[in-house]
């Protein structure tokens, strides 16, 4: 054909583009295309999935972006001057005009960004070779001043591009959308064109993909700019016309000037761009003098592996040093492997906290013994071909825990080593989640909330969940779809703009190295961070960039913070790379829940595992991590079973006993799968893992021809056996195929065990300062969470159950973290709100220097005062660090400011030269005619102070307003703040909220007090509250909706102290909150019962069934029975979290009843109730044994 669009907008304009590339590609191809170019607005986002879906589908890809023009130069930032910008459309011919392309958008969001990435014209000729460039839309300043009548100006400006590309690279670009504008200028386009003998090319300007995607495109504009389509005075497009329109269209459209669109082929010729993915630019490493990069490897495993295993080596780990080094050099990963070692080495060496390994690097001897990792592969079966084989044909990936207050200074080391242009952060893209689509949709097309929120309730939190799951998984999600229209069209529009990207952001660790600046392999972004690649951190790596992941972990400060308390108070240095993992009490203390602070031990559902599992060494630590995830969450029961009563354990053939044996005959582990595959069938270690992958990842017609293999073997076309096969190794075929059967089931759960290894190294290190240094560790953990409203006082509570007493602040005491005092906890003035750390410095100097004041007076008197204000004193003296002053805040309160005041004016004199009255003799009386001043006044209630104490720590230390409440709330609360923030915790942990004991739409009452309150008038000229409600575990949010609120507003003023009856509502990455339907008086709720609407829960989505049982609140009862009855001698508390587990994924419409071993009965609520077919029971007869399982349809 000889059309081809030169101006198209992808997903990747955000909130602009609705075209996915995917569909824009296949279209195009549908209309018998045969090239197409990417536009983006300023941008180059989507460039590398453009190319390869257009080289997946046979299409040239045309590299193009429409930048923005700054109206003067791009470094003018005026308002009313450089607030709008033009556009121009550049398409790169070759590969120096994608480098100068590179150049110009990345120039544009590094320098020239001023509400857009702008360039400008001496921009433009720096970088014009290989570049085409058109002029764009009716924005395009070309077009502009003709729109603005200046026919002039517009010609010379066609000049000046013309003279800035060169002949043949500069076109007059027309368009007609329909547009009254568009057909005004059209001839004076043409004029231009003819007069400066400028070729013109036809472009539509292209937005969404087909004529009918033009509502979705409004709707996304909507969301763009936080509008409803029915708003008059919102941004939108005037027609339907900005498709991808057939060459047949454009030619009907451009009749009178048919050059145009024969002009688009004559581009489309000119621009050839290749990429050339999987060749590497990595950063030059110098090795010392007189040796190669290779041979300063080797001597430092040389020494590494001396310096791990002492003198007398064992043959064994040479030859495998050897192999993994050699694996290494064929590949190209030397440099790599050096750089890593580099910058690692460098914060070992200044002391900055690093992780023990992270990811499959944990499995590699080499990475050992370079000190890069600190688990020992050969102690725990770890294996090197899950980190890097010759089959799996990509760049290795280390990514690295750091100590999270000091990671930014090894990147900062990694900028100063490469050069700060050499080094940046990677950009992220978030995406429109099912939920969130439908929320976005919802707002767009005027839909009220608690409709909106009902639909997007609907969908399940399962991850990786889409709409379209969503219909075959959820019944209530179905019916609303099929019987109502308004929530139908809402679905509709939500799958339509599902999954595209919502906005660029940075990626939390990724950083580039490279070895020339970056923005010559790609363009460059600035986010609030700073300089980023515009491409994802997969495309960087495809690109041959090295793509390093710094990751800042809380749980690594702690480790630190306490070992430098136990130095200090015991005089002890802990080196846990000289320790191992085997003190019987660290695993005692986990088996008795007491798991607070435990890395990855520490959510209520972990805690209960670990308890039932009752772990006695650090291999069940590694299984413990790995099974505590959906999916492997099925296999728990049997673990524990097996691990309680080994002589239960039964396999299929005994060669899986080595292999398995670690792991009570449980497959657990992605390492587990490749050994069965290599020593049972005959596989190398590098295609084991190729099978791994194909397993994980469901590819059906690898696995078919694996598992022939795996059971037969392989020979090539002489007859040499590549593959021996289990029957060939004396296994009967029909337990091969058994075995082969069962690892496919469980792959794609499997979890990498050098991953966990890892995990559960800093698990057990932090289990063992709880354990032996209880106090200072506890300090540590509370200074890493300083500050949070929820963390802090449950760290607090768990002190309190240790026996350890935490103290307030304290100016004469405290430090500026959480410091260890006499055996008590002393809270540090980095909590203390509005005092920062110079007032810090400034306090422990002066007390260091000058001793511990003993009054108010002295205290001011002694500081430096231009480093502490009148805010950070008062803040003092409300949080109760000044009680060691004075008991009475009241009085403090009454004369700080005079006294401050005092101090700051005697500082300025001193500057101005003048003698204050201290330095003349006299101060000690003054200070005291001052002390005897101090007013006698009556202190604050103690109500009133420990109000200062909360609103100035975020926390109450001295003692809680409603310890006095304690019984009441315990005799009428069913569940805490406790409980919803661990909810948001079981979410992140196993991978889906309904593994916690608490659920979306469960029925809970609440009690405590009321904290704050934010109202709003809603658009029906109601008002309604969000409240925050504290109890004796922390804070929770609370939504009054007016109905609500119009009768129970005088029972929500600030701490009034209440009871709450209402649904939990639960939201993506937050904790719940609470929908209210009823609040009262604590008091009056306990005295006159529970009120109407609230409903006792037993926790876990469930409730016993009793006489007076009421019917269910759901309007449509339930279609079919199941009945699960729980054998006798089963772990109840496990059974029953691996039945919910089942029964999530079978979402239904039938009522489940659960038949405990004690004989009571509980019956599930509805969003339990599951869909009772025969895969339901199966799945449920293979927990419970089939004659304990009863399904029953309608």
């Amino acid at each position: 054909m000889a059309f081809t669009h030169l101006h198209v907008h992808t997903e990747y304009s955000l909130l602009d583009g609705a075209a996915r590339i995917k569909d824009l590609v296949s279209h195009a191809k549908e209309l018998g295309m045969d090239s197409l170019a990417i536009t983006d607005h300023g941008a180059m986002f989507g460039v590398i999935d453009f190319y390869k879906e257009c080289k997946k589908q046979g299409i040239k890809p045309i590299i193009g972006c429409e930048v923005y023009t700054a109206a003067r130069r791009m470094t003018d930032k005026q308002p009313d001057k450089d607030k709008h910008q033009g556009h121009l459309i550049l398409l790169a011919k070759d590969d120096k005009g994608y480098k100068n392309l590179i150049k110009i958008v990345s120039t544009g969001y590094i320098k020239g960004y001023y509400y857009k990435p702008r360039i400008d014209k001496e921009v433009l000729r720096q970088h014009s070779e290989g570049i085409i460039a058109l002029s764009a839309c009716l924005a395009g300043k070309v077009q502009n001043e003709l729109l603005n009548g200046n026919y002039k100006g517009a010609k010379e400006e066609a000049a000046e591009l013309l003279e800035i590309f060169g002949e043949g690279n500069f076109y007059i670009e027309i368009q007609d959308q329909g547009l009254e504008e568009e057909a005004m200028i059209k001839p004076q386009l043409i004029q231009i064109s003819r007069e400066l003998g400028i070729p013109m090319v036809a472009t539509n300007d292209v937005h969404y993909v087909r004529k009918e995607d033009a509502k979705a495109h409004d709707v996304l504009l909507a969301i763009q700019t936080a509008t409803s389509i029915n708003d008059e005075n919102r941004m939108r497009f005037p027609n339907d016309e900005f498709y991808l329109k057939s060459e047949q269209e454009m030619r009907d459209i451009f009749a009178s000037v048919p050059e145009a669109v024969d002009n688009t082929r004559i581009v489309a010729d000119a621009c050839n761009v290749e990429f050339e993915f999987g060749k590497y630019h990595l950063p030059e490493f110098k090795a010392p003098e007189g040796m190669t990069n290779s041979q300063y490897l080797r001597e430092l495993c040389r020494r590494g592996l001396s310096a791990r295993y002492g003198e007398d080596i064992d043959d064994s780990l040479r030859e495998r040093l050897n192999y993994e080094i050699g694996i290494i050099e064929s590949m190209g990963y030397v440099e790599y492997f050096l750089i890593v070692w580099d910058f690692i080495n460098y914060a070992k060496e200044n002391g900055i906290m690093v992780g023990p390994g992270r990811g499959s690097a944990a499995g590699s001897l080499v990475a050992y013994c370079l000190k890069i990792t600190d688990i020992d592969p050969i102690r725990y079966n770890l294996i090197f071909e899950r980190f890097l084989n010759p089959d799996r044909i990509s760049m290795p990936d280390i990514d690295i825990d750091f100590c999270y207050e000091r990671r930014q200074e090894v990147i900062d080391y990694v900028t100063r080593k490469y050069g700060e242009d050499r080094v940046c952060q990677i950009i992220t893209f978030g995406t429109m989640k099912a939920k969130q689509a439908v929320r976005d949709v919802g707002r767009a097309l005027d839909v009220s909330y608690g409709e909106t929120d009902a639909i997007a309730k609907a969908i399940p939190f399962d991850l990786g969940m889409t709409i379209e799951k969503a219909l075959e998984t959820s019944p209530d999600f179905k019916a609303m779809y099929d019987e109502n229209p308004k929530a139908r069209s809402v679905i509709e529009m939500a799958r339509a703009l599902e999954g595209m990207p919502r906005h660029a952001s940075t990626h939390a660790a990724g950083v580039v190295i490279s070895k020339e600046p970056v923005d010559e392999y790609v363009p460059m972004y600035l986010s609030d961070k700073g300089p980023a690649t515009q491409f994802t951190m997969t495309t960087i790596e495809e690109l041959g960039l090295l793509k390093m992941d710094f990751l800042g972990l809380r749980n690594l400060t702690v480790i630190r913070d306490a070992l430098e308390l136990i130095r200090e108070n015991h005089g002890v240095e802990i080196d846990f790379a000289r320790m191992g993992y085997d003190d019987p009490g660290v695993y005692e203390m986990i088996s008795q829940g007491n798991t607070q602070g435990v890395f990855q031990l520490e959510s209520q559902g972990m805690t209960q595992f670990m308890k039932n599992l009752r772990p006695s060494c650090f291999e069940d630590i590694v299984a413990g991590i790995s099974l505590y995830r959906p999916g492997p969450m099925d296999s728990i029961p049997k673990y524990i079973e097996n691990k309680k009563n080994p002589d239960k354990i039964k396999y299929v053939h005994p060669a899986l006993s080595p292999i398995l044996d670690v792991t009570y005959g449980c497959l657990v582990y992605q390492e587990q799968v490749m050994q069965i595959v290599r020593d049972l069938g005959g596989y190398s270690y590098g295609r084991s893992d190729l099978v791994r992958r194909a397993m994980s990842k469901k590819k059906m017609s690898v696995m078919l021809e694996e598992k022939e293999y795996f059971i037969h073997g392989k020979t090539d076309k002489e007859g040499n056996v590549e593959i021996a096969g289990c029957v060939r190794n004396g296994i009967p075929e029909a337990a091969a195929e058994e075995i082969f059967n069962d690892m496919v089931s469980f792959a794609q759960y499997a979890f990498n065990k050098s991953h966990a290894a890892a995990y559960a190294v800093v698990a057990y290190e932090t289990g063992y300062l709880k354990l032996h240094y209880p106090v200072e560790f506890m300090a540590a953990l509370m200074t890493s969470v300083m500050g949070d409203v929820n963390q802090t006082p449950k760290y607090i509570r768990n002190c309190s159950e240790m026996g350890i007493e935490v103290l307030p602040p304290c100016v004469n005491k405290s430090q500026k973290k959480f410091s260890v005092e006499d055996g008590k906890i002393r809270f540090g003035l980095l909590g203390v709100k509005n005092v920062g750390e110079n007032a810090i410095d400034a306090i422990i100097s002066a007390r260091e220097e000058k001793g511990e004041p003993k009054d108010i007076f002295t205290f001011i008197q002694q500081l430096d005062i231009s480093q502490v204000n009148k805010k950070a004193v008062e803040s003092l003296i409300k949080s109760g660090a000044c009680s060691c002053l004075s008991e009475n805040k009241a009085a403090m309160t009454a004369v700080f400011e005079g006294l401050v005041e005092s101090a700051q004016n005697s500082s300025r004199k001193n500057l101005e030269g003048q003698m204050s009255l201290f330095d003349i003799g006299g101060g000690d009386e003054i200070m005291e005619a001052m002390e005897s001043h101090l007013p006698d006044v009556a202190d604050f209630p103690k109500e009133t102070s420990l109000a200062m104490e909360k609103e100035m720590l975020g926390v109450y230390i001295t003692d809680h307003p409603l310890n006095n409440f304690a019984e009441m709330i315990k005799k009428i609360a069913t569940v805490t703040s406790e409980d919803l923030n661990h909810a948001e915790e079981e979410s992140e942990m196993a991978g889906a909220v309904s593994q916690g004991k608490i659920y979306d739409g469960m029925k809970v009452v609440m009690a405590g007090m009321v904290s704050s309150k934010r109202t709003l008038i809603t658009k029906s000229n109601k008002m309604m509250a969000f409240v925050v409600l504290e109890d004796l575990y922390g804070v929770s949010e609370m939504v009054v909706f007016p109905n609500v609120y119009e009768k129970c507003a005088h029972y929500l003023q600030g701490d009034s102290v209440i009871a709450v009856s209402g649904t939990l509502n639960f939201k993506e990455d937050e904790a719940p909150s609470l929908l209210a339907d009823n609040v009262l008086p604590l008091a009056e709720a306990v005295e006159n019962g529970i009120p109407a609407g609230f409903v006792r829960s037993g926790g876990a989505g469930r409730r016993e069934i009793t006489a007076s049982d009421a019917a269910a609140a759901n309007t449509s009862g339930p279609k079919g029975m199941i009945k699960a009855k729980i054998p006798q001698g089963a772990n109840v508390n496990m059974t029953l979290d691996q039945l919910k587990t089942t029964l999530r994924r079978h979402r239904g419409s039938a009522q489940v009843l659960i038949y405990l071993p004690d004989g009571k009965i509980l019956k599930t609520d509805r969003n339990m109730w599951a869909e009772p077919t025969n895969a339901l029971k199966i799945q449920l007869s293979a927990v419970l044994g089939g004659e304990n399982v009863k399904v029953q349809e309608e």
